[in-house]
């Protein structure tokens, strides 16, 4: 018996290796052990036999080992040494034998196909993996074919061919038409096992030009499509039209009608076939017939059954599927295809091999010096598989000679082993099917005795329980034990012992006496080691007054004791159950030290309580039950519902009434309010009461109107204030005589199903409502407007009739009538229905596109004759980037969400109640540039005292040829006023810019955007500052024999703030090469210092994520140096989205100015107030408006046009060209305005596959302040907008 421990993760793969060793040594699963035992190397994870890979990606050749000392790895390509080292492309993973192929960087997957295979090799022997066969997948083109329309009568069969590319591995194959759906499939329409599309008849609905076979390659995740295919189905009255046509009166014409036929196999072809399977795969048989009707196909196996829970029919039954196929499945297969006029068969004869299989694989053997064993290798398979042996990866014929191997076929002897002898054996089994490679060492191990019990180990057993010492061991040989009592105590036998072969010392019944200190001894040749443990003996826990039976009235109080009695070493925990379940979850529930309290018990007390006391060592528990009681009555009115009625009597029997009486029961203490009758139809619905009617509680007799042909009984009900009470006992029962029905079916509607029939459906009557037997339907029809007489027919009690043969498509008048074995109801109404409906045969005309702005555009159409609709009209769908649909019969609507600068494909299809019609031919627009979106980013780097650098990408969606860039900047001062506005006009082909002769320390504020030839689009904005002047900071002396300051400072802390950030800057004086860090928090808080460190020896630092309007603390440091640090600084960051003047009064040159300038605003304030009255900008207005949101942009109001529409989310860049629709969404929250031209009439509401609401203005950031901008006008198309 082996000893189990925990183990390591690291080692978890010798861990697995010891598990399957079979030998004369049990190798205990020690950590410490397995790190020092030696193993010859072991295949841990190789990569499969047939290794397909995608040449896209790098290749990656699996082979894990594991052993002692770790293997080395080596590689063989095509059975000769592969060189890694040779190969660039080639690298190994450390402490791996996994070979890593770099493809993505240039290397060609086809070089590299061929069969390798690992070696993993240390000093005890060499372990080698699978042949791994690499080869890339593949996945070509279909060759380029002219396919010819297939042009078949109706009726006859028909198969479409795939023939898909031969790729690597093979392509699964589906047949879709050109709106990716997948065709339909039916017993009479199949696709085959080899992706051919099989028509056993076709008929007319088959006609279509979009038959399409699509070839999908897993591996490389790609689908290749065939071209479309096309086939028309020629109906007997189509040619004999066209045959009429094209002949004279006196000639004899006519095609044949369409004519049943017999079965005829399409595939396989002839009477008998073979197929082989292999043993475990999955057998696939395949029969497709033709005929007319529609044969159906059935399967048997010749002179045997099917195997259960292993069969399945799949295609309509024309496959038969048998999993993990068998030796026992051969034989024959017979498929039969049968219809009306006959039958046909086919015979597979099913041959079943087997790739090699394991009957015993050879196993790891773990031996002493001069031991025995052997290791064996069986395997079966058909035919037989061949064994072969080899020794380190070399046939064994040539390997080296060991005097202790002997082979004898599939078995290996081992005789007087010695180390030398450690070696891995390979066994290989193979045949014309496959092969299985096994590794299985030999390792020989002389090891003196260890024992991995932990040295004075306690155990503690409860008194006359048994004890089990452990000693786990390990040697090699294998040790002997021995067990003594006491440190120099004899050894120990006896029958009160137990020696179990792992060690182990059992006692039986452990007594006190048997308490005390225990040794093990364990020896071989090679060795001697002894261990010593401890045993503990110790009183059992009891319960000394267990939980008594209890009986308690309710509301009452009760409670159970456990008292008990333990080791005083012992800690126990005492738990109460109800009903082997927890205590309920209530405050009356009182557990003591030794007892339990149920205050105010109630019903649901009721129960089993147990109580259940633990040690670390031992479990007792006692049980009692509770019962509770009524309390004892109390004198008082008792108010209940009253006692049924009685003695029911049936008089005054009419045909259509009768009259019942009543003796009412006891009201106990509440009158009696009312009488409810109620009625079974013994029947129609034995068993069922129904409500009659209600009466009065002063009332005892009723008179009840009768239905015919129904066996009447009643009961009564009373009812009180309290409640009902229990029904009466029935009345006697009364059989009304039948009737003709009263009323007609209700809900009568015509609807077809199919294009030639009408689908007439009633809701049936109630069996009273029958009024007699033999209740039937008469079913009545005739086309309208049409002078033709009714036609009828009587059903049986359904509820559907179908009429066949109907034109397509035309009102019909319906009526349905019941009648009985009596007579006829009364003459039905009559209700308007139509036939089936068909899809549309023609597609909108006249398809013309209107392009109103470069995000819109309008569609107009002729409407298709009605008569072609053949349904139902409910709209048209236009197919573009998506799709929308117009309710009602629209000749017109919008496009919305269109992409500036692109072009477009449509068509528009009509859509009745079965589906679409045909598509009109496409219609290719294109549209008008637009503005830009802004600029991709806009980075500020390399700040000096007076210039910056400017960094930007080019708009994501240019929406046309861009022209320029424009850059506007002003400065800010620490009061965030705006200065003087600079513009550059910048060529399109450039994306960096470096700004001169700005002023040091000083913010500015940059908008930058780019043009196209219609307009600019929307600003991107960024803040940056030049640094401080260097001539006012103290650098630290440099040279020798400088005189350094005495007392390092760090002074004149300055802070330049923004929204978000603040730019912190000082000086300093001391050592050399300092690190400075940078403290700061909110001012006022008590909360501790952030600390951010400065990177070098900088003497500023950009504090980043600080919150708007917020007041700061600042001070630097420096560290190593205590209590180094500057007075604090308090700044305050600007307000979020705050507007900024520029504060021309800081600057100095104003104060000079002050009264000249006074005369100029009062003037400039006369024309500001005079152009605001005329609707146009004024600078108080651009100086709010400075600081505006960037990524509002209005609406264009120099062309009168829509702003462009866009996702302000999502702006994927489109290529010009047609658009396709499943490469475009459009969000709900992309727009909002009306949609009464846009789709879905009045309401403006889109179906889901086109749902659409917008608004197609966008918004741009305002202008940044400028002091003479001019006003434009409102737009006239803006203004038309506020009327939609």
């Amino acid at each position: 018996m082996m000893k189990k421990m925990s183990i390591s993760t690291s080692k978890t793969s010798l861990v697995l290796f010891l598990c399957q060793i079979i030998s004369a040594l049990d190798v205990p699963l020690d950590s410490k052990l397995l790190e020092e035992l030696s193993q010859p190397p072991t295949i841990t994870q190789q990569s499969p036999k047939d290794y397909i890979v995608d040449p896209r990606e790098n290749i990656v050749i699996q082979c894990e080992a594991k052993g002692k000392p770790p293997p080395s790895f080596s590689w063989t390509r095509n059975g000769t040494h592969f060189d890694i080292d040779k190969d660039a492309q080639v690298t190994m993973k450390p402490n791996s034998g996994t070979l890593v192929i770099n493809i993505m960087n240039g290397g060609k997957a086809e070089a590299y196909e061929g069969v390798y295979q690992c070696t993993a090799r240390n000093e005890r022997g060499a372990a080698i993996s699978n042949n791994i066969v690499i080869r890339p997948s593949r996945s070509p083109l279909w060759t380029k074919e002219k396919l010819e329309p297939n042009h078949v009568r109706e009726g006859d069969s028909l198969v479409l061919h795939c023939r898909p590319p031969v790729g690597l591995p093979p392509p699964i194959i589906f047949w879709m038409d050109n709106a990716f759906q997948r065709l339909p499939q039916s017993e009479r329409v199949s696709q085959g096992l080899n992706g051919d599309l099989y028509f056993s008849n076709v008929q007319p609905e088959d006609t279509r030009e979009d038959y399409i076979c699509y070839a999908r390659f897993n591996h490389t995740q790609t689908i290749q499509q065939k071209q479309p295919i096309s086939v028309k189905v020629f109906s007997m009255d189509s040619l004999n039209d066209t045959i009429a046509a094209n002949l004279s009166d006196t000639d004899i014409y006519g095609a044949k009608p369409v004519t049943e036929r017999q079965p005829v196999l399409l595939t396989p072809t002839g009477s008998t076939s073979t197929k082989v399977e292999l043993r475990g795969n999955v057998l696939l048989l395949e029969c497709i017939a033709a005929g007319l009707p529609t044969p159906v196909i059935r399967w048997i196996k010749e002179g045997g059954e099917l195997p259960a829970n292993r069969t399945f029919f799949e295609n309509f039954k024309k496959t038969l599927k048998i999993i993990d196929v068998s030796e026992a499945d051969s034989g024959n297969y017979k498929c039969i295809a049968r219809n009306a006029l006959g039958s046909v068969h086919h015979v597979i004869s099913v041959t079943v091999k087997a790739a090699p299989y394991w009957i015993t694989a050879p196993r790891n053997l773990v031996l002493s010096p001069g031991e025995d064993g052997t290791l064996i290798c069986r395997a079966n398979g058909n035919p037989k598989p061949s064994i072969s042996w080899l020794a380190n990866g070399v046939p064994i014929a040539i390997a080296p000679e060991d005097p202790s191997r002997k082979v004898d076929g599939d078995t290996i002897i081992f005789s007087h082993v010695q180390e030398r002898s450690s070696a891995v054996y390979q066994c290989n089994a193979s045949n014309e099917y496959g092969y299985l490679l096994a590794n299985a060492f030999v390792n020989v191990l002389a090891e003196p005795p260890r024992i991995l019990t932990p040295a004075n180990k306690l155990y503690q057993v409860i008194a006359d329980s048994p004890a089990l010492l452990d000693c786990a061991y390990f040697g090699s040989p294998k040790p002997e034990i021995e067990w003594f009592k006491g440190v120099k105590g004899s050894i120990l036998r006896g029958n009160e012992y137990v020696f179990h072969d792992n060690g182990t010392l059992e006692i039986p019944v452990a007594q006190k006496n048997n308490a005390g200190t225990y040794t093990c001894v364990a020896r071989n040749e090679l060795g001697k080691i002894q261990n010593e443990v401890q045993l503990e003996i110790k009183d059992p826990t009891m319960i000394i007054k267990q939980p008594e039976y209890k009986v308690i009235q309710r509301y009452g109080q009760v409670s159970f004791e456990c008292i008990i009695k333990h080791d005083s070493t012992l800690l126990p925990t005492v738990t109460w159950l109800k009903d082997n379940d927890e205590l309920p979850d209530d405050e009356r529930f009182l557990v003591g030290k030794d007892n339990l309290t149920i205050m105010n018990v109630t019903d649901k007390d009721d129960g089993t309580y147990t109580c259940i006391v633990n040690t670390t060592l031992d479990s007792v528990s006692a049980s009692a039950v509770l019962t509770v009681v009524a309390a004892p009555p109390t004198p008082a009115i008792i108010y209940a519902r009253p006692n049924p009625p009685f003695d029911l009597e049936l008089t005054g029997q009419l045909e259509r009434s009768i009259d019942l009486s009543w003796i009412p029961g006891d009201e106990n203490n509440s009158p009696i309010t009312s009488f409810v009758i109620e009625f079974e139809d013994a029947l129609h619905e034995p068993g069922v009461w129904r409500y009659q009617t209600e009466v009065p509680g002063s009332q005892t007799t009723a008179q009840l109107k009768l239905s015919p042909y129904v066996n009447y009984s009643f009961r009564v009900i009373a009812v009180n204030r309290i409640g009902r009470s229990q029904p009466s006992e029935p009345s006697e029962q009364y059989l009304t005589k039948s009737a003709s029905p009263d009323e007609n079916p209700a809900n009568v509607q015509g609807i077809g199903s199919e294009p030639d029939n009408l689908v007439i459906t009633w809701e049936p009557l109630k069996g009273f409502q029958s009024n007699g037997p033999g209740l039937q339907y008469k079913v009545s029809w005739r086309q309208k407007d049409v002078d033709d007489e009714w036609t009828s027919v009587i059903v049986a009690n359904v509820s559907k009739y179908i009429v066949s043969g109907t034109p397509t498509f035309v009102p019909y008048e319906v009526k349905v009538q019941a009648l009985n074995d009596l007579g006829y109801a009364p003459e039905p109404s009559e209700v308007i229905g139509h036939s089936g409906e068909d899809l549309p045969m023609v597609a909108p005309g006249n398809v013309q596109v209107h392009v109103i702005n470069s995000t819109l555009a309008k569609v107009h159409w002729d409407p298709v004759p009605l008569k072609s609709v053949r349904g139902h009209l409910q709209g048209y769908k236009i197919y573009y980037w998506k799709i929308l649909t117009f309710r009602g019969n629209k000749t017109f609507g919008m496009l919305p969400g269109l992409e500036p600068y692109s072009s477009y494909k449509l068509n528009v299809r009509v859509v009745n109640g079965k589906g679409e019609g045909p598509a009109s031919p496409d219609k290719v627009f294109k549209t008008p540039e637009g503005v830009p979106s802004s600029p991709s980013f806009l980075k500020i780097t390399n700040p000096t005292l007076d210039s910056l650098t400017l960094e930007w990408g080019s708009p994501t969606h240019p929406n046309g040829v861009l022209t320029s860039y424009t850059l506007k900047f002003q400065p800010i001062n620490n009061t965030h006023e705006l200065g003087p506005l600079v513009e550059i006009r910048i060529p399109a082909n450039e994306s960096s810019l470096i700004l001169k002769n700005l002023n040091y320390s000083t913010r500015y504020k940059f908008y930058f955007n780019a043009q196209t030839s219609v307009g600019s689009g929307s600003q991107i904005t960024e803040e940056a500052v030049t640094i401080m002047d260097e001539a006012g900071i103290l650098r630290p002396a440099v040279g020798a024999g400088k005189v350094q300051p005495l007392y390092p400072r760090i002074r004149n802390v300055t802070t330049a703030a923004a929204e978000t950030y603040a730019n912190i800057s000082w000086e300093y004086e001391g050592p050399d090469h300092a690190n400075f860090y940078v403290e700061y928090g909110v001012a006022g808080s008590k909360e501790d210092w952030k600390k951010e460190i400065v990177n070098g020896s900088r003497s500023f630092f950009v504090l980043k994520g600080l919150t708007p309007g917020t007041a700061y603390k600042v001070r630097v440091g420096a560290e190593g140096l205590s209590g180094f640090r500057s007075s604090e600084d308090v700044f305050e960051t600007g307000p979020a989205m705050a507007s900024r003047q520029v504060d021309i009064a800081t600057q100095g040159w104003f104060i000079g100015l002050m009264c000249a300038v006074a005369l100029l605003i009062l003037i400039l304030l006369i024309v500001c107030f005079i152009r605001r009255n005329k609707g146009g900008k004024y600078p108080v207005k651009e100086k709010e408006d400075a600081h505006a949101d960037p990524e509002i942009q209005p609406m264009k109001e120099d062309d009168g046009t829509f702003g462009e529409y866009s996702d302000a989310e999502d702006h994927k860049p489109l290529k010009k060209g047609s658009r396709t629709p499943s490469d475009r969404t459009v969000k709900k929250e992309d727009s909002d305005d009306s949609l009464v031209d846009y789709g879905e009439g009045v309401n403006g509401q889109f179906n889901e596959d086109g749902s659409f609401i917008g608004q197609y203005s966008g918004k741009k950031e305002k202008e940044p302040a400028e002091g003479n901008e001019s006003s434009e006008a409102p737009s006239p198309v803006n203004a038309m907008n506020s009327f939609v």
